[in-house]
């Protein structure tokens, strides 16, 4: 038997197993292998082209500006699909002279009748015939209109977006159901059982008070019956020019992209009007800090076989820097070596257990539900925050617990720590950038805001780069700012605002004691 595993290894077939012929090898139907070889070129069989990896030009981002200013980009993306959308440098943060909730209700009306399309099934019909779906997103800063079809239906494709954009109707009938559809989502925002969406509006209203990304993204109850066709048409006659636009498409040919735009969103007179924007709001944003309270009751939020205990929340955020700043890509490892989460999150070292957030809170004290670090950043500024929940009961010691992790963020950084943030963030960015519509957003936005587009492997670069220096720099920068507080919930507990910013100012990151002389 080693004699003959000692055969094998010698390759004792000799030149038959070297060239790939079946050495008297028999089908078990009893016929004999053909006598061919694997290994060389067959006769008669033109020789294979493989596929190779082809040089980073292939995958840059292409940008080209039209006359009227409007700029179109494009990404390369193999597949049957493209997503193609148009972007508009205009939101909430826009709407200090106006009523506020106008972007909201832009976002409602989207995809519904044009000059064009009769109805939005009418809009809906015409993307099926291409297997497309199509979303409208409004946030601060950028309303987004997006198409996913077939890239064969791109013609289609851009012609409904230019009318959708520029073309709307606005019936009675739409805007009437569009109030009671923000009405009936107001109502719901108050009631759900998770919090974020509510406290990530408080927190950038304590932090920049009535001006800019502070404005209300949401609208306002008392607004809902006042906005109509006129007051849309004025707020679109100065936002939705052409050279605040961006056509960004991912998976089609850039030429015909370009010949697309041209076609459809050269010299197009919008329903509202033609002319440059005369009233633009340009203002840079100012943090102010401080803090917004809203005193609730959550004792019945989800009830049920498993309720959710009774929880306040607090966040509490200082100021970063924009996306425009070198030090974006440190205060993004930043927030990725922060992490946290639900303290019912499960999952390994990649959903982030060894965060600072779990391994120093929510592993410490049982008795916190949350602590969750996020990073907003925008094109003049930013805001680092932290989102803690637990018992009414224990407000004061979380909160407490949370301005510690802030002044530890300016202590040392392990280099395995570092390494694992930095690993991580460049592992969540290239996953994410698999999807379409996540590449689309990415080029959109970015060009949008620079005019180019950096490349998954530069920002991959740029986050090996960040050393723990560059941590405690950012970090000490950030804690000269005021803080920013949004509490939600029973707040008999809460320590105060000057007792909050104390703490962040102190060594230690610890509450002044509180004396009473009956307790």
């Amino acid at each position: 038997m080693a004699a003959a595993m000692a055969w094998l290894r010698r390759g004792a077939w000799g030149p038959a197993r070297r060239c790939g012929l079946a050495a008297g090898r028999s089908y078990s139907g009893g016929g004999a292998y053909p006598g061919v070889s694997l290994s060389c070129p067959l006769p008669g069989v033109p020789k294979a082209v493989f596929a190779a990896a082809e040089g980073r030009e292939q995958f840059e981002t292409r940008v080209t500006l039209l006359e009227n200013g409007l700029r179109v980009a494009s990404q390369k993306k193999f597949g049957q699909f493209c997503t193609v959308g148009l972007l508009v440098n205009s939101g909430s943060r826009h709407e200090a002279k106006y009523l506020s909730g106008i972007s909201h209700f832009l976002e409602k009306l989207a995809f519904s009748s044009t000059a064009q399309f009769g109805s939005k099934d009418e809009i809906l019909l015409t993307l099926e015939k291409h297997g497309g779906i199509c979303d409208c997103q409004a946030s601060r800063d950028t309303i987004m209109y997006a198409v996913s079809a077939d890239a064969k239906g791109l013609d289609t494709v851009v012609n409904l977006l230019a009318d959708v954009a520029l073309q709307p109707r606005f019936s009675d009938e739409e805007i009437e159901m569009t109030r009671m559809a923000i009405r009936f989502e107001l109502e719901d925002l108050n009631m759900r059982p998770d919090p974020e969406p509510l406290l990530t509006e408080m927190i950038h209203a304590a932090a920049y008070r009535g001006n800019t990304v502070g404005l209300n993204r949401f609208c306002p109850v008392e607004n809902t019956d006042k906005i109509n066709r006129e007051v849309l048409h004025s707020y679109l006659r100065n936002y939705y020019t052409p050279d605040r636009m961006v056509l960004a498409g991912v998976g089609i040919e850039h030429e015909q992209l370009v010949e697309c735009a041209r076609k459809h969103l050269l010299g197009v007179e919008p329903v509202w009007g033609s002319g440059q924007g005369k009233d633009v709001d340009r203002s840079v944003a100012q943090y102010t800090g401080g803090i917004i309270k809203v005193e609730k009751d959550m004792s019945d939020v989800s009830l049920g076989p498993t309720p959710i205990p009774e929880l306040t929340h607090i966040m509490i955020g200082l100021e970063s820097c924009s996306f425009l700043e070198e030090d974006f890509i440190p205060f993004a490892v930043l927030n990725m070596m922060m992490g946290g989460g639900g303290s019912f999150s499960a999952g390994g070292p990649g959903k982030g257990m060894f965060t600072r957030l779990y391994l120093n809170v929510l592993n410490r004290h049982h008795w916190m539900y949350n602590a969750t670090s996020y990073h907003h950043s925008y094109e003049d500024t930013g805001l680092l925050c932290i989102h803690a929940s637990a018992d009414p009961k224990q407000v004061r010691e979380m909160v407490e617990i949370i301005t510690r992790e802030f002044i530890l963020m300016a202590g040392a950084v392990g280099e395995v720590e570092l390494e694992r943030a930095k690993t991580q963030l460049k592992s969540m960015l290239m996953m994410n950038l698999e999807s379409r519509p996540v590449i689309f957003e990415d080029v959109g936005r970015q060009v949008l805001a620079t005019n180019t587009r950096k490349l998954p492997h530069e920002l991959c670069a740029l986050i090996s780069q960040v050393k723990s220096t560059d941590i405690k720099r950012v970090v000490t920068k950030m804690l000269h700012k005021k803080p920013a507080v949004a509490a939600l919930g029973d707040l008999t507990d809460l320590p105060t605002y000057e007792h909050i910013q104390a703490a962040l100012s102190s060594k230690d990151g610890r509450l002044p004691r509180k004396y009473r002389l009956f307790r």
